[in-house]
């Protein structure tokens, strides 16, 4: 038996997110389908992370148990024959028999992506979050300092995503906003996040380039953990898992 590690690319567009769900195409339905079709036996996987539906991943990882002889780089191949072209593995190896791609995970980026072009992009529907009005990015970055360090981000979490964890203070190592070409990317670095907090940020963000939350908004925020001194929870397709840290 095999602790195997993977690392894929999806598109989420299509599917309800990274966990196996009931009557719900997941990324882990498909792969789980496509191993026992190669191996004839049943593969749980475990996931880095949960994504919601219509998130997409640059760099996922997730290690599953397996009993086969099929070296590594051929289990590979013959997954990426089965599995649907939006998602693809792109390695496979032998990990740690203690390994766990969730609990080992010592940190993840995220990028949520943003059309801030004028008019809607055909080739980016579904990919990014459309935004056609003006940025004023040195207002912005400010904000997103605010986020950096560690913080009670309560207020940034959906509600029912708080019961499941002990604890809603989080660390972020890093907020970057980067524009080019009309496209612009919130870069977040963190050891963790909560349901939705991604999305929180950054529409909270967006929120302070329309004037409607301030610096202080967010310190209240972090404060009193009310939801409504945030921002708007934006669509969830414009985020990205980018990289998984180990």
């Amino acid at each position: 038996m095999k602790n195997l590690k993977f690392f894929i690319s999806f598109n989420g567009a299509q599917y309800h997110g990274f966990q196996r769900q009931t009557n719900q195409s997941t990324i882990q339905g498909e792969i789980e389908t496509a191993l026992f079709k190669i191996l004839n036996q049943k593969t749980t996987i475990t996931g880095c992370s949960r994504t919601d539906a219509g998130v997409h991943a640059e760099r996922f990882c997730f290690n599953a148990f397996i009993e086969s002889n099929i070296p590594e780089e051929n289990l590979a191949k013959a997954l990426n024959s089965l599995l649907p072209p939006d998602i693809v593995i792109l390695s496979c190896e032998c990990a740690d028999e203690n390994f766990n791609a969730r609990f080992w995970s010592k940190g993840k980026e995220y990028v949520y992506l943003i059309n801030n072009k004028n008019r809607r992009d055909v080739f980016l529907q579904g990919l990014a979050y459309h935004y056609p009005y003006e940025m004023d990015f040195e207002v912005m970055r400010e904000a997103a300092s605010m986020f950096t360090g560690e913080h009670d981000f309560a207020a940034f979490c959906r509600s029912e995503g708080k019961k499941e964890v002990n604890s809603t203070i989080r660390e972020i190592y890093s907020f970057d906003i980067n524009s080019y070409n009309g496209l612009v990317k919130f870069i977040v670095r963190g050891n963790a996040f909560l349901y939705n907090m991604v999305r929180i940020m950054a529409g909270t963000l967006i929120y302070v380039n329309e004037g409607k939350r301030t610096v202080l908004d967010i310190e209240e925020a972090f404060r009193t953990g009310d939801r409504e001194k945030a921002g708007k929870t934006l669509p969830p397709q414009g985020l990205y898992l980018n990289r998984v840290f180990y």
